[in-house]
């Protein structure tokens, strides 16, 4: 169901320890960190916040927001019971950004803000398919505002959607923002970013000529007519067509739910106590790094799936050098070729082994999902490069200053 996942496993780019647990090889490790650099640059333009939340947490935290008995009853969250006390591997972050966000958010201020981490998240799935689409231990962007009132926390949580559609506009991933219910998260109103996928295991009511989209868990409110169009102007539904989705993102409006239980307060302009409004936005990298490399499949005529072409500006090398190793000029040609491109900061692999052939090599190329190919064989003549489009098949003859500036 997953081949691109699967051929990253296959290929020793992804190792699985257990189910649900993975370890990352160069390539799709040096994904990860570009979808995570985009994700920290646009939030941070955004005026966003970078902090960074232990993992390990005491216990107390989650029992003083009540969470912590229904997720060890559920088995969702990880525990470990020491002598120095109970442990928790995070979930999620809820419980922990409030105790880091007051002592610093004590007066009106000091607000707005929006804090965000890219760390580990644990959750013990039972249900762990999909590879890096469904983990135990997993890559994920958390992120939480904090507001004066349900006015200004309105503002911060359209300010983080645009945000989020920026980010997955710059990795090349079409998303759709569709209405979804709070759930157990509590609050008022949320947002799954959804991608289009015949892999995707929701199913999602969209309207094409509109681009609205809505979970159809919404269907099941008793008040869902009046919710829709009070919260989302959507009067009628009837044009809505049944799809199938990836979620890759969810956030809310969580209001003052948790700043009720964990005594989440500032002082306001009438030198009173007042409680944060908060809303919390997540988007799952490592989710993100498995739907872009099954959007990135290429497949063989005759083989079917058999690689990927990265994009462009997500791929940690733009292009592989295969030069015919027994020809001396040619492998000289190929390592001149090599440094002129890492001088100018183009990143390149050159293929240098020894008694593999050129085909051999050009399949191990799509297997790390370089874009570009360039071959220095026997039909090569002189100082003209001929790269080949990996996606396309698409060949084209150019010289290194083309090449150059075609990568800067």
């Amino acid at each position: 169901m997953y081949p691109g996942q699967s051929i990253l496993i296959q290929t020793g780019q992804l190792v699985q320890y257990g189910a649900g647990i993975f370890g990352y090889n160069t390539v799709p490790l040096l994904v990860r960190k570009k979808i995570e650099q985009i994700i920290e640059e646009t939030l941070n333009k955004y005026g966003c916040i970078e902090v960074l939340l232990p993992t390990l947490q005491p216990d107390t935290i989650w029992k003083n927001s009540g969470r912590y008995d229904d997720y060890v009853q559920d088995g969702t969250m990880l525990i470990t019971q020491s002598n120095k006390g109970t442990f928790c591997l995070a979930p999620t972050g809820e419980e922990a950004i409030l105790e880091f966000a007051r002592e610093k958010l004590k007066s009106y201020k000091n607000l707005p803000v929006t804090y965000y981490q890219i760390g580990e998240k644990y959750r013990n799935e039972i249900r762990t398919r999909g590879y890096l689409l469904r983990g135990k231990a997993f890559p994920m962007l958390d992120a939480y505002s904090f507001d004066l009132d349900e006015k200004a926390m309105a503002k911060s949580y359209e300010n983080v959607k645009k945000a989020f559609m920026e980010i997955f506009q710059k990795i090349g991933m079409k998303v759709i923002p569709i209405v979804a219910d709070n759930g157990a998260m509590g609050g008022k109103k949320s947002e799954e970013f959804m991608l289009v996928s015949t892999q995707g295991e929701d199913k999602i009511l969209y309207n094409e000529e509109t681009g609205v989209g809505l979970n159809t868990e919404i269907l099941e409110k008793e008040n869902y007519q009046e919710y829709l169009e009070e919260e989302y102007g959507i009067k009628d539904i009837s044009n809505f067509k049944e799809i199938r989705t990836m979620e890759l993102g969810h956030i809310f409006q969580l209001g003052t739910r948790y700043s009720e239980i964990m005594n989440g307060k500032y002082i306001n302009q009438e030198g009173k106590e007042a409680l944060y409004y908060m809303g919390c936005y997540g988007i799952g990298v490592s989710r993100t790094l498995a739907a872009l490399y099954e959007q990135s499949l290429i497949k063989d005529e005759k083989w079917g799936p058999c690689g990927f072409s990265l994009p462009e500006n997500i791929a940690p090398y733009k292009v592989q050098i295969i030069p015919k190793m027994d020809d001396e000029e040619k492998s000289k040609q190929a390592n001149e070729l090599y440094e002129k491109l890492q001088k100018e900061g183009i990143n390149a692999i050159l293929d240098d082994r020894q008694n593999i052939n050129i085909g051999a090599k050009i399949k191990d190329a799509k297997i790390l999902g370089t874009p570009y190919v360039i071959v220095l064989g026997d039909k090569q003549k002189g100082e003209e490069l001929e790269i080949e489009n990996i996606k396309t098949g698409e060949k084209q003859t150019i010289t290194l200053e083309e090449l150059i500036k075609k990568f800067k």
